[in-house]
C-alpha cells in the first residue's frame, strides 16, 4: 500500500514518465511537467529519490533499476490510458450535434 500512497501523490507518476528515456534536470523536468511548481517537484524528487525510485546523478535526476522495472510495469497503464483517451473522444464526437 505505500507504493500506492507514493505514486498515487500529485506528479509522482507524471515526473517519472518525464526521465523513461533518460536523465533529465530539474529545469527540464519543470518544462516536460507543464503546471508543476518547482517546491512540489523538489518535495516529489525528495520522495522518490529516497524510496529508491530515482537518483542523482551528474546528468540530473534517473530512474534506478527498480525505477525502470516500474517503468515497464506501467507500460500496459499507459496503453489502457491511451484506449480510454480514445473512446472518451469518440463518445464526445458521437454526441455533439451536427451543425447545418
Amino acid at each position: 500500500m505505500a507504493a500506492m500512497d507514493l505514486f498515487g501523490r500529485r506528479w509522482a507518476l507524471r515526473i517519472l514518465w518525464g526521465l523513461r528515456q533518460g536523465p533529465l534536470g530539474a529545469r527540464a523536468l519543470l518544462a516536460r511537467c507543464e503546471g508543476l511548481s518547482s517546491s512540489v517537484l523538489y518535495q516529489r524528487l525528495r520522495e522518490l529519490t529516497s524510496n529508491g525510485i530515482i537518483t542523482a546523478s551528474t546528468d540530473g535526476y534517473e530512474l534506478t533499476r527498480l525505477g525502470t522495472a516500474l517503468r515497464h510495469a506501467l507500460g500496459p497503464l499507459g496503453e489502457w490510458a491511451n484506449a480510454w483517451a480514445q473512446a472518451q473522444e469518440q463518445e464526445h464526437n458521437t454526441q455533439e450535434p451536427t451543425k447545418t
